[in-house]
């Protein structure tokens, strides 16, 4: 980040109770607008961004917000809630560097940040979906369960024979599901969309460090302003954001299409998976995440 991103920004930070931080991310990305461009999970702290000249109304919204959480038995205090300076990048790093480590995720996929690397374990097999990702202001590092649970999804596609050459990623963030399903079918290509473009820059710059720049476009596009249709489509969102969205992103969908939603809270899950159902969709199927149980995935197909 240099100077200039730094005085644009300020951090907003809410602290939690170590069980229950991500469940209280995902719903100060339902309520806040600022946090649901992208929330980082800070240890036992969630962490958004919001433009310098808008901190004490969104500081003062988060508050409310957070108010309201309490007074329904979450273990949050709004006078906790702090704005501090967003600090530069290397300092920043050097702050995720006590907890962001190598993450594997299913059976195929490592996330590496740029401060470790990746070597095996003794007798275990070499992981060829290698993906070289930082945190940043953007969403989707691979710790957080809903994200997990679409690399895994594309794994279990693969798996299964699939191979989309197309692929829509919708709320792309960090580009985490662009790479990871570029990495996992070398013929494909993807549209990244996202309407931060702080999100959108991120999402290039992840795509060229990984070796699929050249098949990744990265877009501020609105989702029903797209006008192709595609094998694949991926959508880590919050809820309300999915159910605004069914219309454009059914769309989206080309005949026979494989529509993973994520973002959703377990007992989100199945109200938006009927909703999408009730558009024409079919299910294939709901799984809650193997790593938290508080959050599911929903597959669905386009007949």
């Amino acid at each position: 980040m240099t100077t200039a991103q730094v005085q644009a920004w300020i951090e907003v930070v809410v602290p939690a109770a170590a069980a229950e931080v991500d469940e209280i991310a995902a719903l100060l990305a339902d309520r806040v607008d600022a946090a649901a461009a992208g929330t980082e999970i800070r240890g036992d702290e969630v962490v958004f961004w919001a433009a310098l000249d808008r901190a004490e109304a969104v500081a003062a919204e988060t508050r409310a917000v957070v108010a309201d959480l309490a007074a329904g038995g979450a273990a949050v205090d709004a006078a906790r809630v702090r704005t501090q300076a967003a600090v530069p990048e290397e300092e920043w790093r050097d702050a995720w560097k006590r907890y962001f480590h190598v993450t594997p995720v299913g059976r195929r996929t490592v996330i590496v940040p740029s401060w470790e690397r990746y070597e095996p374990a003794a007798g275990e097999a070499r992981r060829d979906v290698e993906i070289h990702l930082d945190p940043g202001m953007a969403f989707g590092t691979g710790t957080h369960a809903s994200t997990r649970l679409v690399l895994e999804e594309l794994e279990r596609l693969a798996d299964a024979g699939a191979a989309p050459v197309r692929v829509l990623d919708v709320g792309a963030g960090s580009g985490i599901l662009a790479i990871a399903a570029c990495r996992l079918w070398p013929a494909a290509t993807a549209l990244a969309i996202d309407n931060d473009p702080i999100a959108v820059a991120t999402c290039a710059e992840n795509c060229a460090r990984n070796g699929v720049g050249d098949r990744v476009v990265s877009a501020i596009t609105p989702t029903d302003e797209v006008a192709e249709a595609f094998p694949l489509v991926l959508a880590n969102i919050q809820a309300h954001v999915l159910l605004a969205l069914r219309a454009p992103l059914l769309a989206r969908c080309a005949p026979g299409a494989t529509l993973i939603l994520s973002g959703l809270m377990s007992t989100q899950v199945d109200g938006v998976a009927a909703d999408y159902v009730a558009a024409g969709l079919e299910l294939v199927h709901v799984r809650p995440s193997d790593d938290d149980a508080a959050w599911s995935t929903a597959v669905l197909r386009r007949p």
